[in-house]
């Protein structure tokens, strides 16, 4: 049996798609998401994405590697239901001296909002790092577990409200 590289939450918010939408589309709210207590701040990118291939970057921090970057490309887009993007250390090799050469490139987080009934929205959060080819990479994955990603969730409904 194939190794699941993918963590998934899913929960319904009281809060219509367009407006918890918004907030996934601006990285300068995304400390304001953040249930993994990762994220310090925007580096660049201080304008909402309006398409695939639009990117930011984030200043970072995690225990054992301190501070860093990284660049977020968005790879899915479909306004007010789905956005998704794959971080990547930025620049490019400047962690080698925590992590040697890996590359641990290839992960995504991705956001689906479908509309309810009553006006809220399903919202489904995934993390996949399906998209690995280091093999030796692999280790350091996941960097999110699921209560930090329904931590999340829950930001992002009450940061909607």
């Amino acid at each position: 049996m194939a190794e699941v590289r993918a963590l998934q939450v899913s929960d319904t918010v009281p809060v219509p798609p367009e407006r918890l939408f918004a907030l996934l589309a601006d990285p300068a709210r995304h400390t304001d998401l953040d249930g993994a207590g990762m994220l310090r701040g925007l580096e660049s990118g201080d304008t909402p994405v309006t398409g695939v291939g639009d990117a930011f970057v984030m200043r970072m921090n995690q225990d054992g590697i301190g501070d860093y970057t990284m660049r977020s490309e968005v790879v899915a887009f479909e306004d007010g239901r789905r956005i998704a993007w794959a971080p990547a250390i930025h620049p490019a090799g400047s962690l080698s001296h925590v992590i040697g050469e890996l590359d641990p490139s290839g992960h995504t987080y991705a956001w689906e909002l479908e509309p309810t009934g009553d006006g809220g929205t399903r919202v489904t959060h995934t993390y996949d790092w399906s998209g690995v080819r280091d093999e030796n990479a692999l280790g350091l994955y996941p960097r999110v577990s699921e209560d930090q990603m329904r931590a999340s969730v829950a930001r992002l409904a009450a940061a909607a409200g």
